[in-house]
Parts: structure tokens; C-alpha cells; sequence
């Protein structure tokens, strides 16, 4: 499991442990640590980031971990810790910016600022205090950020998801999560789930994976990939190859080619490998046609 990844689960169940442990000492981490309202005397700046850390229940936490594990794990891989990390903190600070300006549009919508107190089920308490509830945790919007960036950069990949009996290409699974969580959104609160933040994450991500793809450029300062280091490795090896074999003559057509028509070929063989490779970094291995990936493998083999 790539480092950050595995720190990321890591951080998260302890903390989780943490919170059950102290709150049965009379701490409430989530009253200290889950992100509020910001109108609400308990807010805090941090709390962008700390919120992020913080589950629920047993529930929330495993499918929030599983799915981080199943494809943050790739997507480390791919884009490497540095950039991985930036990605998720900024899906993460995302989803919690969405959910504060739903609970302030809810906010206005009922107009709290007029009232010093609320009824809030039955119960006569301040307006402060009623909007220090609205206290949102869980990684969930880092984690659909995740799913998102999945979908976007192997958009057929296949995917086995329960309970359905076929396979599902990762752009149309991602399609029905922002489906399902609009639909959601839409239906009204009182599931005590939030859902526009989990669309918060995915918006930040789809904005950060386009600018990348726009501005290239930008990604270096998070380092070289893994994947990166791979296309770069299998090009020096087809670029050794070439300059080992450079002299070398090899029959065509029943007479022995000259150095210009070696060297034509082997240019133009190089182009055509460079463009696959370029093609792989941009659309994924998936979108090589089978001429292109036989080529490629014919062309590894021989170096």
C-alpha cells in the first residue's frame, strides 16, 4: 500500500479510537474538532481541515476507509504522495467550504438572525446554541474527490460493485454518484447526511484534475510520479536500445540498408513509440488501440 494511503487509514482509525475513548471521559472531540457552522460561536478555522478526520460510527468510518484503500491507493500510485495528498486535503477543504454555504443559505432561508431563540424539537434553546449542531465530519467528501479522479483518469476501467452482477465502467459508476447524491440533496435534509458536501468534493476535484490537465506544467512541483518514473524509465530503455543499435545494419529487401535508412527507420520507430507513451500519460493504457499496444509490447520485449 503506497505511504500515504496507509497514513491516511492509519490517522483516520486512530482517531476515530480516540474519539470513543474520550468521549466516554466527558471530551467530545467532534464538538472541538467537526467543522461548524461559521456564524456559530464554537467555529474554528481548523476545523477545515480537522473535520476530515472524524467519523460518525463504525459504519461511516469503514466505507469511507474501504473506499480510500480501494482507490486512493491507485490514484497515489499514479499522481505519487506529494500530489496525491494536495489533491485529497483540497476535496476535503472543498466539501466543508459547499457545506457552509448550504447551511448559510439554509441559515437565511429560515431566518435565524432575526430570533435570539429556536424550537428545535420540542426544545427551547438559543439560536447559538442551534446552530452550533450544524456540525459536519467524515472524509467522505475527500473520498468522493477520490472516486471522482478515478473515474476521470480510467474512465472504463471495470468495476464489480454489490449488489449488481456485472461489471460497471468507472465513469458511469461515478455518473451515479453524483445522480444519487443530487437526488439525495434534493429530497430534503433529515437523513443527517451531507450530501452537497460529498458534491463539494467532487466539484473541487473535477476543477483541480482540469486545471492540471490544462497547465501540465503545474504538477511538477508535487514531484515525479510513480507513473511518471515508469514512462520515463520504459522511454530510456527504448532510447538505450536505439543508441546501442545505432551503427547497426539489418537486411531489407535482399540487400543490407544504409546508415541513412537505418537511422530514417529507427527515428520514425521512436516517434511512434514516443506518441504511445505520451498517449498512456494522457487517456490511460485503455485507450491504445491493439495495434498500439502490440507495438508497445513488441518494442519492450526486444529491449
Amino acid at each position: 500500500m503506497p505511504p500515504v494511503t496507509k497514513n491516511l487509514l492509519i490517522v483516520n482509525v486512530l482517531v476515530f479510537m480516540a474519539t470513543w475513548v474520550f468521549e466516554r471521559s466527558g471530551t467530545d472531540l467532534t464538538s472541538l474538532f467537526g467543522l461548524h457552522f461559521f456564524l456559530a460561536s464554537d467555529f474554528r478555522v481548523y476545523q477545515f481541515l480537522t473535520y476530515m478526520f472524524l467519523h460518525g460510527g463504525f459504519t461511516h468510518i469503514l466505507f469511507n476507509m474501504f473506499a480510500l484503500w480501494m482507490f486512493g491507493s491507485v490514484m497515489e500510485r499514479v499522481w505519487g504522495p506529494k500530489k496525491f495528498l494536495f489533491y485529497y486535503i483540497v476535496c476535503g477543504i472543498g466539501a466543508g467550504i459547499i457545506q457552509e454555504l448550504v447551511q448559510y443559505a439554509d441559515y437565511m432561508i429560515q431566518g435565524l438572525a432575526a430570533y435570539q431563540y429556536v424550537n428545535a424539537g420540542g426544545v427551547q434553546m438559543t439560536t447559538d446554541t442551534y446552530i452550533n449542531l450544524w456540525t459536519t465530519i467524515g472524509a467522505s467528501g475527500a473520498v468522493y474527490g477520490i472516486l471522482l479522479a478515478f473515474g476521470m483518469i480510467f474512465p472504463n476501467e471495470r468495476l464489480f460493485i454489490i449488489p449488481f452482477p456485472f461489471p460497471i465502467k468507472a465513469k458511469w459508476l461515478v455518473t451515479g454518484y453524483v445522480a444519487l447524491e443530487l437526488f439525495s440533496a434534493m429530497s430534503g435534509p433529515g437523513d443527517g447526511v451531507a450530501h452537497m458536501a460529498h458534491l463539494g468534493g467532487m466539484l473541487f476535484g473535477f476543477l483541480l484534475i482540469r486545471y492540471w490537465q490544462k497547465h501540465p506544467d503545474s504538477s511538477q512541483r508535487f514531484g515525479r510520479s510513480h507513473g511518471q518514473e515508469f514512462f520515463d524509465n520504459l522511454r530510456h530503455k527504448f532510447d538505450e536500445r536505439q543508441r546501442n543499435s545505432h551503427m547497426k545494419a539489418e537486411p531489407t529487401g535482399g540487400r543490407r540498408e544504409t546508415d541513412e535508412e537505418y537511422n530514417m527507420r529507427q527515428r520514425k520507430n521512436q516517434e511512434e513509440i514516443d506518441a504511445i507513451l505520451d498517449k498512456i500519460r494522457r487517456s490511460g493504457y485503455d485507450s491504445l488501440t491493439k495495434e498500439e499496444k502490440q507495438k508497445l509490447f513488441d518494442q519492450s520485449r526486444q529491449s
